[in-house]
């Protein structure tokens, strides 16, 4: 599977079996931890087999069931943060369902559960990510138009409105969709693009613009623009 078929493929997924994760499974999620960990200054934690996180009413609330295994998306307190945790985070997500797993971004419906993991001085945790081998592979939402959230046209490259769908399939909270990503020109003989998040009562637009980000680049191809 590549990572434009692991976008196609996944869905958020809020029912897990009870099944532990596969050894061979746990070591490949955690070496990719830490590989995401160096290159994008995170604290990411796989915690596997503990069931209490995702217990009690927010839990029930938000409709999950069965998780016993998530990543922990933390990292250092500053600027920059909650964009970096998605857009890392969601190629962590994708690689996940890449090995068969299922996942769920989840901002509120969990607990923290003391010794399960131990953050360094001044880091704070954003959200976490269920993950686990779903009941089902989910299901899809509805989507906004390329045209409501970028300015792809006739005239725009066609790797552009590529990037735009896959941007689309990008999960956001609640299905918000609050970003607009622009084709802004060319400069120095490159393509330039802007993303930008929008405004959102419910919160975490910046984590959505980090994995709608990461979802451009797979679209798009890394080679063909840089951003402004």
């Amino acid at each position: 599977m590549t990572l434009l078929e692991a976008i196609e493929a996944r869905h958020s997924v809020r029912a897990y079996k009870e099944k532990p994760l596969a050894e061979e499974t746990a070591k490949l999620l955690e070496e990719k931890i830490a590989e995401l960990n160096q290159v994008g200054n995170l604290h990411i934690h796989l915690i596997k087999d503990e069931p209490k996180a995702f217990q009690g009413t927010l839990a029930k609330y938000g409709k999950f069931r069965g998780v016993t295994n998530y990543f922990v998306m933390a990292g250092e307190k500053e600027e920059g943060l909650n964009e970096r945790i998605g857009y890392y985070g969601e190629q962590l997500v994708l690689y996940a369902q890449i090995l068969g797993l299922n996942t769920c971004w989840v901002g509120l419906s969990y607990k923290k559960i003391a010794d399960t993991f131990v953050l360094d001085e001044g880091e704070k945790v954003a959200c976490y990510i269920a993950v686990g081998y779903g009941e089902t592979q989910g299901v899809g939402h509805k989507i906004k138009t390329v045209e409501q959230v970028s300015n792809a046209s006739d005239i725009t490259p066609s790797w552009f409105k590529k990037g735009i769908e896959a941007v689309l399939l990008a999960p956001t909270a609640v299905n918000q969709q609050k970003f607009t990503f622009e084709h802004v020109g060319v400069k120095n003989g490159k393509h330039q693009v802007r993303a930008k998040k929008g405004f959102s009562m419910i919160g975490y637009t910046q984590i959505d613009l980090g994995i709608a980000k990461c979802h451009f680049e797979i679209g798009a191809g890394k080679e063909n623009f840089e951003w402004v």
